[in-house]
């Protein structure tokens, strides 16, 4: 599969079937998306590449980095420090984030108020281990 960034200037691809597919709501990816939750796509690290320009890192919050086009500003990555054989991508910078539908909810005592959670019935009201 392949994505990338609004402005072209990032692309990357993976290999392999994607790991998981959720959508996540708490503060921190509200702020990074500028939006009231952010779906993602976890995948093997090993089989994850740029193919075209490089985002810029940044630790949004201890033992977590994100990565962004610095163009454009669309939110490309999530990388743990504890996982490092795996890595989230943003659903919506896949070309066809219709492909990976979200299977799971992270952080749901998070949520807006106002932002009504539909969809796939498995929720965590914090992360998937605890």
């Amino acid at each position: 599969m392949e994505g990338g960034c609004l402005c072209g200037a990032v692309r990357y691809a993976f290999d392999g079937e994607p790991l998981s597919s959720g959508i996540c709501y708490c503060e921190t990816c509200r702020r990074a998306a500028s939006a009231p939750r952010l779906p993602f796509v976890g995948v093997r690290s090993a089989g994850f590449r740029f193919i075209r320009g490089l985002p810029v890192d940044y630790t949004s919050s201890p033992g977590v980095t994100r990565s962004f086009c610095g163009r454009c500003g669309s939110p490309l990555t999530y990388r743990p420090d504890d996982s490092p054989d795996e890595l989230d991508v943003m659903t919506v910078s896949l070309d066809d984030p219709n492909a990976v539908a979200p299977t799971f909810h992270v952080w749901t005592s998070e949520a807006l108020d106002w932002d009504d959670i539909a969809g796939p019935p498995t929720r965590y009201p914090r992360s998937r281990n605890g």
